[in-house]
């Protein structure tokens, strides 16, 4: 089983950005958290990588939803995404499948919330692709 949803699309990289939180806000999440990857890693170690931006994402739902099954589930939340930008000009969007979360915690009362919530993923980057 793969670890990650993920999409490729023919939009740069700050279209793919703008295109990735319309479709996140259209499934009810917001984003919490916002890591410019490539900026930190120039930064701190003088190094050149493409563009990366992660970002932590969370739809307050799902994530209440989740905390009922397992409080200790607020571990792995916000649900982390990433956007990268490919060297053909394409731009790569990476989602941690929520469903790690019941095989990382055990807890079988996640497997509903987690479902869903990569249902909703899923949709946010197909919407993306399809621009």
């Amino acid at each position: 089983m793969s670890f990650a949803l993920s999409t490729t699309v023919a939009l740069d990289f700050d279209q793919t950005v703008a295109a990735l939180r319309e479709a996140l806000a259209a499934q009810g999440f917001g984003i919490l958290t916002e890591v410019d990857l490539s900026g930190t890693l120039k930064t701190k170690l003088d190094v050149d990588v493409p563009h990366e931006l992660l970002l932590g994402a969370c739809n307050p739902a799902y994530a209440y939803r989740a905390l009922q099954a397992d409080e200790r589930v607020g571990l792995l939340l916000p649900c982390s995404l990433t956007v990268r930008a490919g060297a053909d000009g394409r731009t790569l969007v990476d989602a941690l499948d929520p469903v790690l979360m019941v095989q990382l915690t055990g807890s079988p009362g996640l497997t509903e919330v987690a479902v869903e919530v990569r249902s909703a993923l899923r949709a946010a980057l197909d919407a993306v692709e399809s621009r």
